[in-house]
């Protein structure tokens, strides 16, 4: 591995491009945007105010940025740097902005969801969506770009519309069985539109693009319901964690439940690989009865393999509060549909990873820190993760390592991101980014 220097960025806001080719970042009212390889500034753009939001087009030629606290949103193009583009919302203001699958529209929420404004960078039309709903994840194109499914709320009911992406025609609108719909997602290969409720109440409804209701699943009643949902990069199987501690994996044939994971406290599973992250303590000096607290972020660390019964670290949810940290709260398959990875809230110290082929637990990571970000190696069945200590976590079938980022002064990794072509990651604290370049061994660890 290698790792670049700090550099500077602001609220976690640096992306990748589509393409790998470059890596843009924001700093307070500036974007820069840097070639991936090298990391030399390839451009330099200014805002007019603090960004709050940058995101790619499909096609890595522009970026926008904006800034919610104006309700602007301003786009660059990275191959003609003079030319320019500002959509002012106005007394609207914005809440959202975000990029249409074709990179030549942009979608801007107003406040309060009372409209979604598409505007045309081909055309320079202007087109105007109405009632749209707040909601966790109200909007989703499909995987060819072509179609928009929306979540409504109008007379106090739940709708579904479906858009022509081309000409932003209303192809498709109709009523889900749903009291309070809170997302909806296309499965990757676009034949079917997940639809979930809020987590007051355990529903999963299936419908094809023309509305029609081909399926729903329910788990239980009487209780707190869905917290996530993940589909298959196969479209094969639907993950469903909910805030009885339990993942519940549908198929794409039948839409039953072919497997219900639990997450116990206590393991005992001989086929199963337990990581446990050990951290070296540093010598007391003469006088000390406790290490500062700094070391527990800075001490080198490893990972032993834990055979015997297992107590597993958890943590009791406070009950009486909005939101208990219980329930499985993040899921996600590897880009091959082989693993999936769970975390548990209530057990934020613990990773675990279920095979898809045998159907069963695999992998548990026990990390000695809460367990802030997860993300998989887009190309391969490779996880990195980070702890908000200075180390970066990796695991593939092949094994599981801790790697202490080279870096003098303060870096705590917060969050973690890979680049589209498994090369890099990117790690982040909440003032400075460095980039990890991995070796080509490295970059084929799984294999």
């Amino acid at each position: 591995m290698n790792f670049s220097e700090l550099f500077k960025q602001t609220a976690y806001l640096c992306k990748f491009s589509p393409d790998g080719r470059y890596l843009a970042n924001a700093v307070q009212y500036r974007l820069i945007v840097r070639d991936f390889k090298t990391l030399q500034i390839q451009q330099l753009f200014t805002c007019l105010d603090a960004i709050q939001h940058i995101e790619w087009s499909s096609d890595s030629q522009f970026i926008l940025c904006g800034m919610y606290k104006r309700g602007l949103v301003q786009v660059w193009s990275l191959e003609e740097p003079e030319w320019t583009c500002k959509i002012d919302e106005g007394s609207a203001g914005l809440v959202d902005v975000r990029w249409s699958a074709d990179g030549r529209h942009i979608l801007t929420t107003a406040d309060f969801h009372l409209r979604i404004t598409v505007w045309s960078l081909i055309n320079k039309s202007v087109s105007y969506i109405k009632y749209p709903k707040a909601c966790q994840k109200g909007l989703s194109f499909s995987p060819d770009g072509k179609f928009l499914a929306l979540a409504e709320r109008r007379d106090c009911k739940d709708y579904i519309s479906v858009f022509v992406c081309s000409t932003w025609q209303l192809v498709k609108h109709f009523e889900p069985e749903t009291e309070d719909l809170t997302g909806l997602e296309w499965s990757p290969n676009g034949r079917v539109i997940c639809v979930w409720e809020s987590c007051l109440q355990y529903k999963i409804l299936l419908y094809t693009a023309d509305g029609r209701c081909i399926d729903k699943f329910t788990a239980y009643n009487m209780a707190l319901g869905i917290k996530s949902v993940a589909w298959s990069p196969t479209s094969q199987f639907l993950a469903i964690g909910s805030y009885d501690q339990k993942v519940r994996i549908l198929n794409h044939l039948t839409w039953k439940t072919i497997v219900e994971h639990a997450h116990p406290t206590i393991l005992n599973k001989p086929k199963v690989v337990i990581y446990k992250e050990v951290v070296s303590k540093p010598q007391l000096l003469q006088g000390e009865t406790e290490a500062p607290s700094q070391f527990m972020y800075r001490s080198p660390s490893r990972y032993d393999i834990l055979e015997d019964t297992v107590q597993l670290p958890a943590v009791k949810p406070d009950l009486n509060r909005a939101n208990p940290k219980m329930g499985v709260g993040t899921l996600a398959f590897s880009p091959d549909s082989r693993y999936i990875y769970t975390r548990n809230d209530n057990m934020p110290c613990v990773l675990w990873i279920w095979e898809m082929t045998t159907l069963d637990l695999c992998v548990v990571l026990i990390q000695d820190l809460p367990i802030k970000c997860v993300g998989w190696d887009p190309c391969q069945a490779r996880l990195a993760l980070c702890t908000g200590s200075n180390k970066v976590y990796m695991w593939s079938p092949a094994g599981c390592l801790s790697v202490d980022v080279p870096i003098e002064g303060t870096f705590n990794v917060q969050s973690v991101k890979w680049s589209p072509n498994g090369e890099a990651l990117l790690l982040l604290d909440p003032e400075h980014m460095a980039v990890c370049f991995l070796s080509e061994n490295e970059a084929n660890l799984s294999s």
